[in-house]
C-alpha cells in the first residue's frame, strides 16, 4: 500500500519528506545515536563476506542457486564477536551494537552476492563457448565495474520504494526480525549461534573425509587422509537403467550434505518437483532419447546434459519471462514510479510555486532526511563511473560496440526498477528472466555474436542483482532506524573486497573449460546462458530433431505453468513449480534428491517441533552450506596449487 502526503489546495511538487518519512525520522531513526559503519563492522563484513562470496561461488556452480548471505552473516557475527568480546575485551571492545552489525551485513552481503552472480552465468558461458578463461584484470575491472553500477542504480528507488511506497522486501525484513532477536533475547541468540558453529563443523567434516585425498595423499597430510571415507556418489545396489547401472544416469545418493540443507531452505514444494522431474528426465527420458540419436557417447552426465539442457532451458526462460510480464501492474508501477524519484522536492506545506530548493541548498529543518539519505549527486557520479568502466572494459576486452555497451546499461536501468519491486513485493528477484531480456535484445542488435550476447546481458543480470540485494539491506536497516547513507557505503566497500576474493578464486576452482558441466561443477546457469546464446547465434535448425522437439515440449510447460498459477491461485501450492522442473533437467538427479530428502527433513522437524524449527532450521541449514563449501573451496584450491603435495 502506498502511503502519500496530505495534498495541499493548489498542486506542488512532491514533498521533499512525507510524514510516513517524518514519522520515521521522528520515531524509528537511531543512526545519530548508534554506532554503524565502523572499523570493525567493515573488517568483521570483509571476513564473513569473503566466505560467503566462497561459498555462494562454490554452490552457484553447483546448482546455480545462490543463496541469501545477511542473515548468515549477522547471526556468524553476533556469536563470533560477542565471544572474542568476552575473551579479549581489551583488543574487540564491547559486541557490535545492532546497527554496526547491520551495516557489517551490508557488506557481507555485497561482497558474498552481488560480485559472484555473473561470475557462474555468463562469465562460465563465455569460458564455455570461448573455451580460454577472460584475462584477469578484464574480468577484475569487469566485476568491480558490474557490482558498483547495480549498487548506485538502487539510489533513486530506495526513497521511493522503501520510505514512501513502504514495500515489503521479505528477506530484509527477516534478516531485521533475526537482528532484533538475537540483541534483544540474549539465549535465543547464543542458541543460534551455536547450532550454526555445530553445523558448520559437521560440514567441514563431510567435506574433508570425502575430499581431502584429492590435496594430500602423498603428502604432510597423509595420514589424516586415510579418513577420507566417504565417496561422491553413493550408488544403489542393484539398481539399473536401460541396462545399465543407475549411477551412470546420475541416480544415485551423494556423498554432501550441502544440497541436503539448500532443499531444507527451499521448501518442499520446489524439491518435490525436482525430484520427480530429475527422475523421469533421467531415468525415462534420457534412455529412450539415447536411443533415438539424440544422446550421444559414454552414459554420463555430460553427454546426457547437452540434450536435457534444450527443454529444460526453454521451460525456466519461458516461465520467467511470462511470469514477469503478468507482473504487469508491478511493472506499470515501477514506471510510473521512475519519474517521482527525480521529481524536484518542495518544502513541505509551502505555497505553488515557491520552496522548491536545488540539492545542497536543501535545510534540515525542510528535510530532515536530506543529510542521511544517499543524494542524487551520488547516483550521477557512480553511473557516469560504472558506465565509463563498463563501456571501455568491454570494447577493449570483449570487443563490444561502445554504443551497444551505453544501450546495455541504459536498458539494465530500466530492467533494475522492474526487478527491484518485484523483489520487494514477492521477495523473488527475476535476474535470469531481466537477462534473457537483453539476450534477446541483442539477439536483434548483434546477431551471431555470443560474446556481445553474453556480456551485455550479464550487465542486466548483475546489475538487478546487486540493486535488489542492496534495497532489501536498506529495508533492513530502515526497520532498524539505520543511516541509510552509512549503510550505502558499508554495501559499496563489500564491491571491493567481493571482487578481490571471487574473481582469484575462479580461476582456481575453474582451471579450464572441462571442469564446467562435470559432476563436481555441472554450472547450470552458465549451461543455459550459454544456450540462449548459442541458439541466438546458429538457429534452431542446427540442433538434433529431439532436442527441437524437447525445445517445443519445455515452451508448453514453461508457459502452461504460470497461467495455471494465475488460473487457480488457491491450487498453487499443488503445481509443480516450473523453475523447480526446468532446473532439475540441467542439474544430475543426485542434487535433486539431496534437496528433497533436505526439506522433507525441514517440513516433518517443522511439524514436530515448530518452536525450536523456527529457531534452528535457518542456521542449521546455513551452517552446513557455509562449512562444507567454504572447506570444499580450500580442498579445491589446495589442489589446484599444489601446496600440500
Amino acid at each position: 500500500m502506498t502511503t502519500e502526503a496530505a495534498p495541499t489546495a493548489t498542486p506542488t511538487p512532491a514533498p521533499v519528506a512525507t510524514d510516513v518519512e517524518l514519522n520515521w525520522y521522528k520515531t524509528v531513526y537511531q543512526g545519530d545515536n548508534v554506532p554503524q559503519f565502523t572499523l570493525r563492522s567493515f573488517l568483521m563484513g570483509s571476513l564473513l563476506g569473503s566466505f560467503m562470496a566462497l561459498s555462494n561461488l562454490y554452490v552457484g556452480l553447483k546448482t546455480g542457486w545462490g543463496l541469501g548471505v545477511a542473515i548468515t552473516a549477522c547471526i556468524l557475527s553476533y556469536a563470533l564477536y560477542s565471544g572474542l568480546s568476552k575473551l579479549a575485551p581489551a583488543v574487540f571492545g564491547r559486541n557490535l551494537t545492532i546497527l554496526e552489525n547491520n551495516a557489517m551485513a551490508s557488506t557481507a552481503s555485497s561482497a558474498g552476492s552481488s560480485t559472484g552472480g555473473t561470475m557462474v552465468s555468463a562469465i562460465a558461458a563465455m569460458l564455455i563457448v570461448s573455451g580460454h578463461h577472460i584475462p584477469w584484470p578484464a574480468l577484475v575491472a569487469w566485476t568491480f565495474f558490474l557490482a558498483v553500477l547495480g549498487t548506485v542504480m538502487a539510489i533513486p528507488m530506495k526513497r521511493q520504494m522503501i520510505n514512501i511506497e513502504q514495500l515489503k522486501f521479505p528477506s530484509g525484513t527477516a534478516a531485521a526480525e533475526t537482528l532484533r532477536s538475537l540483541y534483544s533475547e540474549g539465549d535465543e541468540g547464543k542458541k543460534k549461534g551455536r547450532a550454526l558453529f555445530v553445523s558448520m563443523s559437521i560440514g567441514a567434516l563431510v567435506t574433508w573425509l570425502r575430499d581431502a585425498h584429492a590435496v594430500a595423499a602423498n603428502g604432510i597430510l597423509a595420514t589424516l587422509t586415510r579418513f577420507s571415507v566417504i565417496p561422491s556418489n553413493i550408488a544403489v545396489p542393484g539398481l539399473t537403467i536401460a541396462g545399465l547401472p543407475a549411477a551412470r544416469w546420475t541416480v544415485s545418493f551423494e556423498g554432501s550434505l550441502i544440497l541436503v540443507a539448500a532443499g531444507a531452505l527451499m521448501g518442499l514444494r520446489t524439491t518435490i518437483t525436482m525430484v520427480i522431474a530429475s527422475l523421469v528426465n533421467y531415468a525415462v527420458l534420457a534412455p529412450w532419447i539415447r536411443e533415438l540419436g539424440g544422446i550421444t557417447g559414454d552414459v554420463k552426465f555430460r553427454t546426457i546434459v547437452q540434450w536435457s539442457l534444450w527443454p529444460g532451458a526453454a521451460i525456466m526462460v519461458s516461465s520467467g519471462l511470462l511470469s514477469f510480464g503478468l507482473q504487469w501492474r508491478t511493472v506499470l508501477r515501477a514506471f510510473s514510479g521512475l519519474g517521482d524519484v527525480f521529481k524536484p522536492r518542495a518544502k513541505r506545506g509551502s505555497k505553488a510555486g515557491s520552496g522548491v530548493f536545488r540539492e545542497g541548498e536543501v535545510q534540515d529543518d525542510i528535510d530532515p532526511l536530506a543529510r542521511i539519505e544517499v543524494p542524487p549527486s551520488w547516483f550521477v557520479g557512480g553511473m557516469l563511473f560504472a558506465t565509463v568502466g563498463l563501456v571501455i572494459t568491454g570494447w577493449f576486452a570483449f570487443g563490444i560496440n561502445p554504443l551497444l555497451g551505453v544501450i546495455a546499461v541504459a536498458l539494465s536501468f530500466v530492467l533494475s526498477i522492474v526487478a527491484c519491486r518485484a523483489t520487494g513485493e514477492t521477495d523473488t528477484t527475476p535476474v535470469g528472466a531481466m537477462g534473457k531480456i537483453t539476450q534477446l535484445t541483442y539477439g536483434v542488435l548483434a546477431p551471431s555474436n555470443v560474446t556481445a550476447n553474453l556480456m551485455t546481458a550479464s550487465i542486466t543480470a548483475g546489475a538487478a542483482g546487486s540493486a535488489a540485494d542492496l534495497l532489501t539491506d536498506l529495508k533492513s536497516g530502515y526497520l532498524l532506524g539505520a543511516n541509510p547513507r552509512k549503510q550505502f557505503l558499508a554495501q559499496l566497500s563489500g564491491t571491493v573486497v567481493g571482487t578481490a576474493v571471487v574473481v582469484p578464486a575462479f580461476y582456481k576452482l575453474v582451471p579450464d573449460a572441462s571442469v564446467l558441466g562435470s559432476d563436481r561443477f555441472p554450472a547450470p546457469s552458465a549451461q543455459v546462458w550459454k544456450g540462449v546464446a548459442q541458439l541466438l547465434a546458429n538457429g534452431v535448425h542446427s540442433l538434433h530433431y529431439t532436442a527441437r522437439w524437447g525445445i517445443l515440449a519445455g515452451l508448453v510447460i514453461g508457459l502452461a505453468l504460470p497461467l495455471l498459477e494465475r488460473a487457480f491461485p488457491k491450487h498453487k501450492q499443488y503445481l509443480p513449480s516450473a523453475m523447480g522442473l526446468g532446473l532439475a533437467m540441467v542439474i544430475p538427479a543426485f542434487n535433486s534428491i539431496s534437496m528433497f530428502l533436505g526439506a522433507l527433513i525441514a517440513w516433518a522437524y517443522a511439524k514436530a517441533k515448530p518452536s525450536a524449527a523456527d529457531t534452528y532450521v535457518i542456521p542449521v541449514a546455513s551452517g552446513l552450506i557455509a562449512g562444507e563449501s567454504l572447506l570444499g573451496v580450500a580442498v579445491a584450491l589446495m589442489a589446484a596449487s599444489g601446496i600440500l603435495q
